[in-house]
């Protein structure tokens, strides 16, 4: 029954018996978060310029406008950093979680 389906292959660089797969799951998911935060960021920026544009001279909407740019921006901030120390602590010890070697059969 099951036939049908084909052959599933294990997924070997995933099951590691040293650990290995930890790292790749962390890698993975490093990179999702930096492909939505930039998602988000693009989103809040394009909001923020049309809360700008329709504002109609309100100072309560440009400061909101300005508050939304500022705030995407230190997020954009936060992400980066996070890449940068993921990055520093791979070059002091020797742990690369960014971007791990896999070691198969």
């Amino acid at each position: 029954m099951l036939g049908i389906l084909g052959n599933i292959t294990n997924p070997t660089a995933y099951a590691s018996s040293n650990g290995e797969g930890l790292f790749m799951f962390i890698s993975n998911l490093f990179k999702f978060a930096g492909v939505i935060a930039g998602i988000v960021l693009i989103f809040r920026l394009i909001t923020a310029g049309y809360t700008y544009l329709t504002a109609q001279g309100d100072p309560k909407k440009f400061q909101q406008a300005g508050d939304t740019i500022t705030q995407s921006v230190m997020g954009l901030v936060v992400v980066a950093g996070a890449f940068i120390i993921a990055g520093l602590v791979a070059r002091f010890t020797g742990i690369n979680i960014l971007n791990p070697t896999i070691y198969g059969p």
